[in-house]
């Protein structure tokens, strides 16, 4: 193949690749239900393969795996939505207290602390305030007609992720090799080692990772119910399900334990038992969780993943924080690949000669090195 062949080539996967990409940027807003669909059907699609192994037939195994999923899912719902319900009862209950907290003890401390205006802090001041701004009747009707309007779309969504979901499983295989097969024949064993490559790694990123925000949303939760948190089940899973971003978990839940700590107890021996169980907490997310469930290999930098978060956010909205960890996880594939390719071409191999100017320098300092050490002397 010619040099033009070669470039021309590579120009059209460009553009094909930039295509593709501003696609998914335009339809970004509809796109939610399908991607949420579609992570679930590569999620499940070894538990039917391995069914297919064992002599059952495409349909069948799929049918019972979905079946068996969609049980545990409404059996999780049916625990969890009941205890969220008590929870958040709870702490609506107990705001007023929270609220008086913050105005009695919390402000005068900052106040105290920062040397700031007592005006700042004003809550009747700040009530007033919201008072003024609240919109017109209109505004509001607008609000919740477009409310109205999203909790439709939110149920559309609720019956079309399991449809596409039982579908896409279904047919996984068959994309699969219908894609292989679309693929340009130069590429495509560089696209199979990289899709293998990053199936290997995303599987095992995201089982992980799911694993990992269920284990720490019990830990936290169960701790924080024993040390006498009321709200502790609430703050557990708010905690493990913001885990996947580092950090941001740990922070959330623990200044909330403090605060409802704080509210609830008001002692130094609660206080220190909450700080307890996030310590305890860090400890068995970095030094057992992940290294287990999710492996260092194949781990993404704390600073990789927040970055991926922000821009998938910013970008793509919801959808973009929901697939940003497994996009971030076969881009960290793509770089290594790439990175093993510029150590194997001649820009990297290749030895450069001595520069002459810089030849020059080093002969000019060792001359006058060689001076000074001659002319020297054992005068003071």
């Amino acid at each position: 193949m010619s040099i033009s062949q070669e470039t021309s080539r590579r120009w059209q996967m460009l553009a094909i690749i930039v295509a593709i990409g501003l696609l998914i940027w335009l339809l970004a807003p509809v796109l939610m239900p399908f991607a949420i669909a579609a992570m679930l059907a590569y999620l499940s699609d070894p538990l039917a393969d391995r069914l297919e192994r064992l002599g059952l037939g495409r349909t069948l195994a799929v049918s019972i795996v979905f079946v068996v999923l969609i049980l545990v899912i409404c059996a999780v719902l049916l625990l969890l939505v009941p205890l969220i319900a008590r929870q958040i009862e709870n702490l609506v209950q107990n705001f007023p207290t929270y609220v008086e907290w913050g105005r009695d003890k919390a402000v005068p401390w900052l106040q105290t602390k920062l040397h700031l205006d007592p005006k700042a802090f004003d809550t009747d001041r700040l009530v007033e305030q919201i008072k003024e701004h609240i919109g017109s009747i209109g505004s509001v009707l607008g609000t919740l007609s477009r409310s109205g309007l999203g909790v439709v779309a939110w149920l559309t969504n609720v019956v079309l992720i399991p449809v596409v979901w039982f579908y896409l499983l279904r047919d996984w295989d068959r994309m699969v090799a219908w894609i292989d097969r679309m693929l340009p024949r130069s590429v495509e064993p560089t696209v199979a080692h990289l899709a293998h490559e990053s199936d290997v790694v995303l599987g095992a990123f995201v089982r992980g990772q799911l694993l990992v925000m269920l284990a720490l949303a019990i830990y936290y939760g169960v701790a924080l119910t024993l040390v006498g948190i009321t709200v502790g089940p609430l703050i557990g899973m708010v905690a493990g399900l913001l885990s996947f971003v580092p950090y941001l978990g740990f922070i959330t839940g623990f200044g909330a334990a403090i605060i409802a700590s704080l509210v609830q107890h008001g002692d130094w021996p609660h206080l220190l038992m909450v700080v307890g169980v996030f310590v305890v907490g860090q400890l068995l997310e970095g030094y057992v969780l992940v290294p287990r469930l999710v492996g260092e290999k194949i781990g993404l930098h704390p600073v990789a993943v927040i970055f991926a978060v922000l821009a998938g956010g910013y970008l793509f909205g919801f959808l973009g924080v929901l697939l940003a960890l497994p996009a971030a996880s076969v881009i960290l594939v793509l770089l290594r690949y790439l990175a093993q390719r510029y150590r194997q071409s001649d820009l990297y191999t290749e030895m450069g000669e001595p520069d002459s100017v810089i030849a020059e320098v080093d002969v000019a300092v060792s001359g006058d090195a060689s001076i000074h050490v001659a002319g020297s002397t054992d005068e003071p």
